[in-house]
């Protein structure tokens, strides 16, 4: 299957997805190892290193872009970031991470219902395949 996105950060990645049924912050709601450390979040305990991560849209402070930045550069951030609505701080900080480490982290903004959960995923820019 294909499903055509818009990317708002380039780049390449492939893992299986996680799909998140709340927005998350990452300032605050994954601590350095990419686990979902919020308390309040449905998938507290969730390790989102190395996935796809499916979710509604990011949540919280502009902190949040450079918590991400530092997961990518410590290689503990989600493989690619899908999303169903727009967010500006998410793909801010893969552009934060492509920048001061030449790390890209694929942002997708797409509905990715169709995506089974054991499938193997991989994104290019705004195309997501499986």
């Amino acid at each position: 299957m294909i499903i055509h996105g818009r990317s708002l950060h380039p780049g390449t990645a492939t893992g299986t997805p996680i799909r998140l049924t709340a927005p998350l912050s990452f300032w605050g709601g994954t601590d350095t190892e990419g686990r979902i450390v919020d308390a309040h979040h449905p998938q507290c305990g969730a390790v989102l290193t190395g996935r796809i991560l499916l979710m509604e849209s990011g949540r919280g402070s502009s902190s949040a872009s450079s918590v991400l930045a530092e997961q990518i550069r410590a290689r503990t951030a989600p493989a690619a970031i899908i999303l169903s609505r727009p967010d500006p701080i998410i793909p801010l900080g893969a552009l934060i991470a492509a920048e001061l480490y030449n790390l890209n982290l694929p942002v997708v903004v797409a509905s990715y219902d169709a995506i089974p959960a054991g499938a193997l995923v991989q994104v290019t820019d705004g195309t997501i395949t499986w």
